[in-house]
């Protein structure tokens, strides 16, 4: 007999569609690593606003390709669904055998040895393991992809800052060095 229907939802954060956008106009490329179905992977890729035209690559299809093809279908696709600890690993070296810098977000200890290999390893603070935060370069204190975003954009600035410093100490103190050389060198 029917006794009832449970379901169960962990429906998208409101601010990751924006963060998305975001930062693929930032010139930031993001991929979906999961280990949910690819059904599931594909409908929360479609609600964050990821470019999914080329569809999602599943684990079992990512362990039948070479390093070669694997890098080759990294420059395509961006949702990847059914994915082991292992295989995470692998994407992760395949982004970098591109060429790209990777930044690998994570909160769990399978996320571990891909957050360690990544450029960048960006652990969750708040859910994350301690694994997880050991193995990253950077921690959020909030677990927010939004905060991603902001924290892009300040590093962005500082690098900003730093270059037009740099340009206005070489354009200010190369040229009085050069006065006070001059002089010297031809013996006036």
């Amino acid at each position: 007999r029917w006794l009832g229907f449970v379901a169960l939802a962990d429906p998208l954060r409101a601010t990751v569609p924006q963060a998305v956008a975001e930062l693929r106009r930032a010139g930031i490329r993001v991929a979906m690593i999961t280990g949910d179905h690819p059904g599931t992977a594909l409908a929360i890729a479609h609600a964050a606003g990821l470019m999914a035209e080329h569809g999602v690559l599943t684990g079992a299809e990512i362990a039948a390709m070479s390093d070669d093809a694997l890098a080759q279908a990294v420059s395509q696709v961006q949702v990847f669904a059914r994915i082991t600890p292992g295989q995470k690993l692998r994407l992760v070296k395949a982004y970098q055998a591109r060429g790209e810098v990777v930044a690998m977000t994570g909160d769990g200890v399978n996320d571990a040895p891909a957050l360690k290999a990544a450029h960048i390893g960006v652990a969750m603070g708040q859910r994350g393991t301690d694994v997880a935060r050991e193995a990253s370069a950077l921690v959020l204190l909030k677990d927010d992809f939004g905060a991603i975003v902001d924290t892009v954009r300040l590093g962005r600035r500082i690098y900003r800052n730093i270059r037009n410093a740099m340009r206005y100490l070489i354009a200010v103190h190369v040229p009085t060095v050069g006065m006070a050389f001059i002089p010297l060198a031809l013996g006036w």
